[in-house]
């Protein structure tokens, strides 16, 4: 799975969300005041569809965009990338170092205990 840019990755949650939108649609959704221009926004859009990430519907000259990566597999794989090359696969590793920065309350250190008690 190709990386996304930051500009991506703000598409990508977009139609996450939407499901189905066109170009117009994912420009109201970004919170940016002023908004991007068209332009940008639809530029950004072919590349996710070059990086296979969605594909599109058309109606004549319009298109209507949609994810064809799930969210899920995308946090799998962003993931996986984060845990080995920043904690050499160790989720020893990536817990220490939430809980040094305190990153993780006690109560998520609690439920942490609970997910792992159950999937035991």
């Amino acid at each position: 799975m190709e990386e996304l840019t930051k500009a991506e990755e703000r598409v990508m949650q977009v139609l996450w969300t939407l499901k189905k939108c066109f170009v117009k649609d994912i420009i109201e959704a970004l919170p940016d005041d002023p908004k991007p221009p068209y332009n940008t926004i639809s530029s950004v859009v072919r590349l996710l569809e070059k990086k296979g990430y969605i594909d599109y519907k058309a109606y004549g000259k319009t298109y209507e965009y949609f994810p064809i990566v799930s969210k899920g597999a995308y946090r799998k794989a962003s993931f996986k990338k984060i845990l080995s090359g920043y904690f050499d696969n160790s989720p020893e590793s990536l817990f220490s170092f939430m809980v040094k920065e305190k990153q993780l309350s006690p109560e998520d250190i609690n439920k942490i205990k609970d997910i792992i008690n159950k999937n035991q």
